[in-house]
């Protein structure tokens, strides 16, 4: 079937597709399966085969339940000087009368910080490097889209109160109206969850209570799923029969973004539930928000040279994080792959740079002239 049709959503179709049951012996490095969903330990993790780990990651994501738990990826010392800039972002909104909104959930009832990957760069560099050093969100970003991917960050609060969102799938067709997405042909709804994937960190305790996330084990293999989210009985169904997995600070979940799932509603008295959302996209694919890598390459520069003294792997992770890494589109005209079949990336002279210690105004140069190379005229 080349094209898919909103009127052929059926809601035994995905049942039929629920039927089927996570096994743990796809997991062996899993902790448990806790409600379908492969639970690791980041200890236990960070001393096994990479390659293997990244295959059990690939298999859940693809033809496995769509979802893993990643208990304690971040410190939480870290975590806590994380969440204090994004509370000094969020007064900072308050205070000017920004109000974001949310694209499955009531406008200003909670708090979100867009572009929340650039702002704590430029505001905090030493945390944001610090951050994302995370050996494991490298792992599970290269395991799902390969290198050169590219983070864009969202940080969500859900205050004591607040409404949660509704079932969906996300960025790219998932955020597409029906009639919209029904004109890409089939083997694009299949590729559209390939080219992202979906993260949470949690910086809080996150009882079921405070409304942590809801998801639909194995639902990002229904095909019709972007065109029958919005659908009553789906939504119904999901409501009655999602799981919900509670998170301790410094937890992580990554997840397929085709899954069904939603942030749920706090009912909590005092608990303000904040998640650091994290949008990995491929390097052939388009991310969701504008990042200026260039201005976050500029303020982390000085902390990167200090840190590839005595942890050059987490140096690494935070080029990746934050520079651009794919060395398309560009202008071929000016920024020729002499001696190779691609032009230099970002991330490449962002490597460069610090192998050689250059001096901040030589990467300044250096960043301006590629960026020109770029331009069409």
């Amino acid at each position: 079937m080349n094209w898919l049709n909103p009127d052929d959503g059926r809601l035994d179709d995905l049942l039929t597709v629920l039927k089927e049951q996570t096994d743990a012996a796809d997991y062996p490095h899993a902790e448990l399966i806790e409600q379908q969903v492969p639970v690791y330990d980041a200890a236990r993790l960070r001393t096994a085969d990479p390659r293997v780990v990244q295959a059990e990651f690939a298999t859940a994501f693809g033809p496995g339940p769509g979802i893993v738990v990643l208990k304690g990826a971040f410190g939480n010392a870290l975590v806590d000087a994380t969440t204090a800039e994004f509370n000094r972002l969020i007064e900072e909104q308050h205070r000017s009368g920004t109000a974001a909104g949310d694209h499955f959930a009531k406008p200003g009832a909670n708090d979100r910080v867009w572009n929340a990957l650039e702002k704590l760069a430029v505001g905090a560099p030493e945390v944001f490097a610090a951050y994302y050093a995370n050996d494991l969100l490298a792992l599970v970003a290269t395991a799902w889209l390969g290198p050169a991917y590219q983070v864009t960050s969202q940080v969500n609060v859900v205050n004591p109160g607040g409404e949660g969102q509704t079932v969906h799938r996300d960025y790219h067709l998932g955020f597409q109206s029906d009639e919209v997405a029904a004109q890409y042909p089939a083997h694009v709804h299949r590729l559209s969850s390939v080219l992202t994937l979906q993260g949470a960190v949690a910086h809080c305790d996150m009882p079921v209570e405070s409304g942590p996330t809801l998801y639909l084990p194995h639902s990002q293999k229904y095909e019709l799923g972007y065109l029958a989210y919005r659908r009553r009985e789906f939504s119904e169904y999901f409501v009655a029969n999602h799981v919900q997995l509670p998170l301790e600070k410094g937890d992580a979940v990554f997840f397929n973004p085709a899954l069904f799932h939603a942030a749920g509603s706090n009912h909590s008295a005092d608990i303000k539930r904040m998640a650091n959302l994290l949008q990995v996209s491929s390097a052939f694919g388009r991310a969701m928000e504008s990042v200026d890598r260039t201005r976050m390459a500029t303020a982390l520069y000085p902390v990167l040279l200090r840190q590839a003294k005595d942890d050059p792997a987490g140096v690494a992770n935070v080029i990746a994080a934050s520079a651009e890494g794919y060395a398309f589109p560009t202008n071929l005209d000016r920024d020729q792959p002499i001696g190779g079949l691609a032009p230099q990336s970002q991330a490449d002279l962002l490597r460069q740079a610090v192998a050689e210690t250059w001096a901040p105004d030589q990467l300044d140069q250096a960043l301006t002239e590629g960026n020109n190379r770029r331009l069409t005229h």
